[in-house]
């Protein structure tokens, strides 16, 4: 029987990729700190704890063993990549890690969609005028060390740029923030722009894309995400907003309502183009349609307020003022 290891995974992909694991005959061990509630996780899985920055706490729990494929979900960081490849030379047929389309953002001079050979080149300074801005160009900055420690090492590794997922289990609840508006009838609330496009993936089929990399065994790294691009207007009339109300930017995030009000709406939001996956790996995406009616008929089912929505009354009264 296959072996494989999880790290991380307790949150938004995990529990499905456990589940799509054993599935294929794959036997399951997952390794997080075991913070998080894991209830989603099936009972077959082995639970192994211990913190994955800490490299002899990894080492030690993981002891011989070797594993057929491994899924990193949660590698932020070179440092840490660096001791995976320590760790595990030798002993996996398949490092697969979760990256984000972020890398490209923190590039210098490349079109969204943005495709795999952008990846490659100068990048952007730091920003130095916004903590929000400087956290999502260190996230993105931190993302490519780790995809270059792993692609240095001497295993076969693939790469799994995500753009935004949305997905029933998304722990940022970004879909959810909109569909708690959506249905309580009043505006949406989005900055006057202006917007990018978007271009996101649904949880299941990011999964699928994991599965795809077990199984077709090819090294590099390839982006994933929908076929479709979409204006926010798009998205929100999709989704069935009855009205939505442009306020100026400055003042949603001057007043904390950003990016809770519309999470779609802020600047560090990938859009990837997909051909490269979908021809050397078989990607295949559900429709945008498809996985929205989804998502709104899982919040219909499981209907509590996300935590961004506690600030609803200000969003309605700074649209009244």
């Amino acid at each position: 029987m296959p072996t494989s290891l999880i790290i991380g995974g307790t949150r938004n992909l995990g529990p499905d990729i456990a589940w799509a694991l054993l599935d294929a005959g794959f036997t399951v061990a997952l390794f997080n700190r075991g913070v998080t509630s894991p209830v989603a996780l099936p009972v077959p899985v082995e639970r192994l704890q211990g913190d994955r920055s800490d490299a002899s706490a990894l080492s030690s729990a993981i002891g011989s063993r070797s594993f057929d494929a491994i899924i990193d979900t949660t590698l932020y960081n070179g440092r840490d990549a660096e001791a995976a490849a320590r760790i595990f030379e030798g002993r996996t047929g398949r490092y697969i890690m979760l990256s984000t389309g972020q890398v490209y953002l923190v590039r210098a001079g490349p079109k969204r969609p943005f495709a795999e050979s952008d990846y490659a080149g100068p990048t952007i300074p730091a920003p130095t005028d916004s903590r929000f801005d400087l956290d999502n160009w260190s996230y993105g900055m931190e993302k490519r060390a780790a995809e270059d420690a792993l692609m240095a090492a001497r295993f076969p590794v693939t790469i799994l740029r995500l753009p935004m997922v949305n997905s029933e289990r998304d722990h940022f609840h970004r879909i959810r923030n909109y569909l708690a508006r959506v249905l309580d009838g009043g505006p949406i609330i989005v900055p006057d722009g202006p917007h990018l496009p978007l271009r996101h993936v649904y949880g299941k089929d990011a999964v699928r894309a994991v599965m795809r990399a077990v199984s077709a065994g090819i090294d590099g790294a390839f982006n994933v995400g929908q076929d479709e691009t979409l204006s926010i207007d798009d998205f929100l009339s999709k989704a069935g907003a009855a009205h939505i109300a442009r306020v100026p930017t400055r003042f949603l995030w001057e007043h904390g309502l950003m990016p809770n009000c519309s999470p779609f709406s802020e600047p560090w939001m990938s859009a990837l183009d997909n051909q490269l996956g979908k021809e050397a790996l078989g990607l295949v995406y559900t429709p945008f349609d498809t996985c929205l009616a989804a998502l709104m008929r899982d919040f219909r089912a499981n209907p509590q307020p996300p935590p961004g929505y506690g600030q609803r009354p200000l969003e309605l009264a700074a649209y009244r003022y």
